[in-house]
């Protein structure tokens, strides 16, 4: 029978087909990259989470270095017990929108080569455009900031995305967490201007109001459920 290639029978099939063939090679194509990209990603994270401890780690030596540096990685929860050991995995975007007393709470131990074990915690939140994120790393009393790196997602370049800058990170190298035993997180404030209360802080961006907002907003939601676990620090650090 010779087929009609002027018909809609022969376009509705032709178009049924195409769509079959495009669909599965498009999902081949994602299935054979699935582990190279989740490679990539986890790549990235290890570099952020070094970065916050002032170590640079590019291309193929990330795995490396982070093996290197990174000797443990606990989780804890809120009154500062361990409940595992892979905090790699945990979902800290998830994690944040629990209830505190919820939370997984994963911890990163880092042994620098020149000032010894620092403990990096992770952040999460929302800037103007989208989500925003970022990580800690303390010096072994539980309280005085070593470093920090932050990251977003689509925030407006030369504004809120300068929270990428290390001109807006290093301001946190030597902040204090513990005004006495009172847990009082670092916050951010518009240049020039002073919180209303005693802790320490550093200035907003330029014109990154929104954004500067929402990385002071971060830190409180996401460090406020580690006071135990940091308090425990200050306590073997004494």
């Amino acid at each position: 029978m010779k087929i009609n290639k002027q018909g809609n029978v022969y376009t509705i099939v032709y178009i049924i087909v195409m769509v079959l063939v495009v669909g599965t090679a498009l999902a081949v194509t994602s299935l054979s990259l699935k582990d190279k990209q989740q490679a990539n990603a986890d790549a990235d994270k290890m570099r952020q989470i070094l970065a916050s401890a002032r170590i640079t780690a590019t291309g193929g030596e990330i795995a490396e270095v982070f093996s290197a540096h990174i000797t443990a990685t606990p989780v804890y929860n809120t009154n500062g017990e361990l409940i595992g050991d892979d905090a790699f995995t945990v979902d800290v975007a998830n994690e944040c929108k629990k209830q505190g007393d919820d939370r997984k709470l994963p911890v990163f131990v880092c042994q620098t080569e020149d000032d010894g074990t620092k403990y990096i915690l992770p952040l999460y939140g929302a800037g103007l455009w989208g989500p925003i994120w970022g990580y800690i790393s303390f010096d072994s009393d539980g309280t005085t900031v070593y470093g920090a790196y932050f990251a977003h997602q689509g925030e407006t370049p030369g504004l809120g995305a300068e929270i990428e800058k290390s001109k807006f990170s290093s301001q946190f190298e030597g902040k204090t967490m513990f005004k006495g035993d009172r847990f009082m997180p670092v916050t951010v404030v518009k240049k020039g201007q002073k919180p209303t209360g005693n802790e320490d802080y550093v200035d907003g961006i330029s014109g990154g109001t929104i954004t500067s907002k929402g990385v002071a907003a971060m830190i409180d939601n996401c460090l406020v459920p580690y006071q135990a676990f940091l308090k425990s620090l200050s306590k073997e650090h004494q």
